[in-house]
């Protein structure tokens, strides 16, 4: 084929963890593949496989101009240098700012993916409010163009975009999720002792961490038999991200756990008997709900966009409504007593993940709409 395909992402970690089986699939129908991102701990991975990885300085968060700037016209150097058949730009401000670069460079090929909405369109802060409006009319120049090609990752997402007037039609395709790894994360029997509830998320304020705290305290003065364990770190490129120092006091009040960042998430779910991601918007479809459903684990989430798209009430885990501790409570002992019923739940969540949601099947419906986008 002799292409070349060229992936944005902020952060070399999300890349490795959400989109390395397409980047697989890519190279092994006859990609060259290359990896622009801001270089940590997984650049190694990266290489590993046979990718090009070019360092780049572009974080999250918009918080200081003359670097964002400097950032994109680092990117048109590397797309004129490069010179890629197609740049798949992963997340919000990668496809922003990335998108403004390709045009500059006239790259052929533009797929952005959008996942989930995130702060901006999740989020009821101010700050949120301000940058909603400016966002969305750079989006809807940005991906009119007959070089973009929009993915989003579940049908309410789809919705908001269309009702803002964004995105092309016929060039906006509903993937649903990042897919997960079914041989990976694999049915467990559960643990024996105390059931545990455990949420794997960055630790921010959108992600409905409080909420989960306050129904933990909730269940603790009913003298529920529960462990609540948060798995993640702050962001603080996040302007929601919870401080250490806030995760630390709730620890010492006996509240819940912390079991901070993991890299053994199979091994996370092996240990835990619920999953919880109380959410309160901005989702695509939550990764850490997909690893979950593989292991079999019921899932307590909110009734937001993405998490809805996924989780069934009363199929494969329990919906409740965002913002609502005594509700997440309620949903949380009901599981913690009642083993049969997280078998069941577990059971179908597996199920419908191997049906649905495997990476082997999102990757090969990426590939399909590069052909498309190449075709066209």
């Amino acid at each position: 084929m002799n292409r070349t395909l060229l992936f944005l992402s902020s952060e070399d970690f999300f890349f490795v963890s959400h989109r390395m089986t397409l980047a697989r699939a890519a190279r092994d129908a006859g990609y060259r593949v290359i990896v622009a991102t801001r270089v940590g701990d997984h650049g190694p991975a990266i290489e590993a496989e046979g990718f090009a990885l070019i360092p780049i300085r572009l974080r999250r968060g918009l918080r200081n101009p003359l670097a964002d700037a400097a950032a994109i016209l680092d990117l048109v150097g590397v797309y004129r240098r490069e010179r890629p058949d197609i740049v798949h730009h992963l997340s919000l401000k990668p496809v922003v700012f990335g998108s403004i670069a390709a045009s500059l460079a006239r790259v052929p090929v533009v797929v952005n993916a959008l996942t989930g909405l995130g702060f901006l369109y999740g989020g009821a802060a101010d700050a949120a409010a301000l940058l909603r409006g400016p966002v969305t009319l750079a989006l809807r120049r940005l991906l009119a163009g007959r070089r973009a090609w929009t993915l989003v990752q579940n049908a309410d997402d789809l919705a908001t975009l269309r009702a803002a007037g964004i995105g092309a039609e016929g060039r906006t395709v509903l993937i649903r999720g990042s897919g997960v790894d079914i041989g990976r994360f694999a049915p467990k029997p559960e643990a024996a002792g105390v059931p545990i509830a455990a949420m794997v998320s960055r630790l921010v304020g959108l992600k409905g961490v409080a909420d989960l705290v306050e129904a933990a305290r909730l269940l603790k003065a009913r003298g529920v038999p529960l462990r609540v364990v948060l798995v993640g770190s702050p962001d603080p490129d996040n302007p929601t991200a919870i401080r250490r120092e806030q995760i630390e006091s709730w620890v010492a009040e006996k509240i819940v756990e912390w079991w901070g960042q993991r890299s053994d998430i199979p091994a996370v779910w092996a240990e835990a008997h619920i999953a919880v991601q109380p959410s309160r918007g901005g989702e695509g479809i939550p990764k850490s709900l997909l690893e979950a459903g593989a292991s079999a684990r019921p899932l307590v989430t909110t009734d937001v966009p993405g998490c809805r798209e996924l989780v069934l009430d009363g199929v494969n885990g329990l919906v409740v409504p965002p913002g609502n501790p005594a509700a997440l409570a309620d949903a949380l002992e009901k599981l913690a007593g009642d083993a049969d019923l997280r078998r069941r739940l577990g059971r179908r969540a597996r199920s419908i993940v191997e049906t649905e949601h495997t990476d082997v099947a999102v990757a090969a419906a990426t590939l399909e709409v590069y052909r498309r986008a190449l075709g066209a």
